[in-house]
């Protein structure tokens, strides 16, 4: 980036969250302004407040990223007040609970569909329609190791994230030839609220999630670092790409 050039506005959903409020603060780092969307509006401010702090202008939106109508309204307050969104964290998601495949209650498959695949779905669909207008963009879609392994316990987490992995994939290919890319980040086990609540209702349930050799838990700024690497000119040739971030627990 040239002196000349104006910085990205970025747009972070689940920005309140650990791994969304990382991401938001390694983006003002690149960033004219971020805006942090988040179900939790007191969570999100604190992380506008700290994007503030680190000097850079910032929007926190309460929103359901699983409703069209919330979706549509955030991303066009976001371009009316910050301006264009050139990088967009396709963050937000829940973990739903651990349990049994044929116990997992309905309910929750449901709700866990809504929010990490509508939901990744919408926030797509329309900052994509933006970006479209101006050629130019970079989209990082948040899924997991999840989106490339079977965990017992966890159907409605595990089914979701595969989604993820495919709409990564197809808008990747929707916009080659572009000045668009669509990534996905993969993390494993970070040190965060989901994490801990999944390993509690696991040993509630007697369920094991963790695996012989495993190596110890990331943390938020690991998954943020590769948000803003995929986000950036660095990575103008990636598109498509499934970036694993795991300490190297999947290799075996």
């Amino acid at each position: 980036m040239t002196v000349t050039e104006r910085r990205p506005v970025a747009l972070v959903t689940g920005g309140g969250g650990d791994i969304g409020r990382a991401i938001a603060l390694r983006l003002a780092q690149m960033s004219e302004a971020v805006a942090i969307v988040d179900r939790d509006e007191t969570a999100a401010r604190e992380t506008a407040r700290l994007v503030e702090a680190a000097g850079r202008r910032a929007l926190a939106v309460r929103a359901d990223v699983s409703s069209a109508l919330d979706t549509a309204a955030f991303v066009q307050t976001v371009e009316d007040r910050l301006g264009p969104i050139g990088i967009f964290a396709n963050n937000a998601g829940v973990e739903g609970v651990v349990a049994p495949l044929h116990e997992y209650p309905d309910e929750t498959f449901d709700r866990v569909m809504g929010v990490n695949v509508k939901g990744v779905f919408l926030g797509l669909k329309h900052v994509l329609a933006k970006m479209r207008q101006r050629g130019t963009g970079a989209i990082v879609n948040t899924a997991s190791t999840s989106a490339i392994r079977g965990r017992a316990g966890l159907s409605g987490y595990v089914a979701s994230k595969h989604a993820v992995l495919g709409l990564t994939r197809t808008a990747a290919l929707e916009v080659g030839g572009t000045r668009i890319r669509v990534n996905a980040v993969l993390p494993g086990p970070v040190e965060s609220r989901m994490i801990r609540e999944l390993e509690g209702q696991a040993r509630d349930n007697a369920i094991a999630l963790r695996r012989s050799g495993e190596v110890a838990r990331g943390q938020p700024k690991d998954v943020a670092s590769i948000v803003a690497f995929l986000a950036s000119d660095e990575a103008a040739h990636v598109n498509g790409a499934a970036w694993v971030v795991d300490g190297g627990i999947t290799v075996g």
